[in-house]
């Protein structure tokens, strides 16, 4: 049996680090720069970390993309930090991952924290905005206006969504001042990312896996990635878990809804 090779994670650190680790798994296509706001939110509470997973962010780019091997990249990186047992939270894609690493690797978390997924099978997210990227001509952006519009006519009509999709074109660093001789690449592996959406989208856990810790799913009551149907699942993987909801957030309440968020975290995981 083969084991998965770890990537050596690039990751973001707020506060001091005596305080009680809490680190930060980012959903798909995100980074560790979309937690940044609430992180410092934490920092009275909390040493926080916000890891940026393979493929994503400044982290190093591998063809290998499942549950399994982003769960060791994260153990990997612990061991390097010389972190013992942490507060980990994930949201979507790393609440899949957390998951993965609380059922396999429990005596690496004191508590486990998911936003906004279930352990469950989803249809395509992101079909449209990846199908949009790959479709888009790269070589032929010279300013982000450009690349906006190009994705608003490859389909991708809701303008928050192009902005999160933005946070992953950046400038190369070799051009000039001129935007006309500007060029600009994706920082994400967008191959390697678009062949494994089939993966992403599945359940990742076994059947039997089970993590007896405390849990917490974080929910947002505007949006439809848990469902009521979803909870006797979720408790059978997670016996412990509790169920908390945000009542005016979506799929991204660390955005949609960041002082309600950020007081859950502190009153429900300390």
């Amino acid at each position: 049996m083969s084991f998965p090779v770890p990537v050596l994670l690039k990751h973001r650190h707020f506060g001091e680090k005596g305080r009680t680790p809490l680190v930060i798994l980012h959903g798909l296509l995100g980074s560790s720069r979309n937690w940044q706001t609430v992180a410092r939110d934490l920092v009275d509470d909390f040493s926080v970390y916000a890891l940026d997973l393979r493929n994503h962010g400044e982290s190093p780019h591998s063809s290998e993309m499942n549950y399994a091997a982003l769960a060791a990249d994260v153990c990997a990186w612990l061991d390097r930090e010389g972190l013992g047992a942490v507060h980990l939270l994930g949201h979507s894609m790393g609440g899949k991952t957390a998951m993965v690493l609380a059922t396999r690797y429990p005596e690496r978390l004191t508590s486990l924290t998911v936003v906004d997924i279930a352990p469950k099978d989803y249809d395509s997210h992101h079909r449209l905005e990846f199908d949009a990227m790959n479709a888009m001509n790269i070589d032929g952006i010279h300013s982000r206006k450009e690349a906006d519009d190009a994705l608003e006519k490859l389909g991708v009509k809701d303008w928050a969504m192009r902005q999160f999709l933005l946070t992953n074109l950046v400038r190369n660093d070799t051009e000039g001042t001129d935007n006309s001789q500007a060029s600009y690449r994706w920082l994400i592996d967008l191959p390697s990312l678009t062949k494994a959406l089939p993966v992403l989208v599945k359940n990742p856990l076994a059947n039997g896996a089970c993590f007896q810790g405390p849990t917490f799913f974080i929910r947002g009551e505007k949006s439809d990635f848990i469902h009521d149907a979803d909870i006797p699942s979720i408790h059978r993987y997670f016996p412990n878990a509790k169920i908390l909801n945000l009542a005016n957030s979506g799929h991204n309440p660390h955005i949609e809804d960041r002082e309600h968020f950020a007081a859950l975290l502190k009153t429900q995981i300390l």
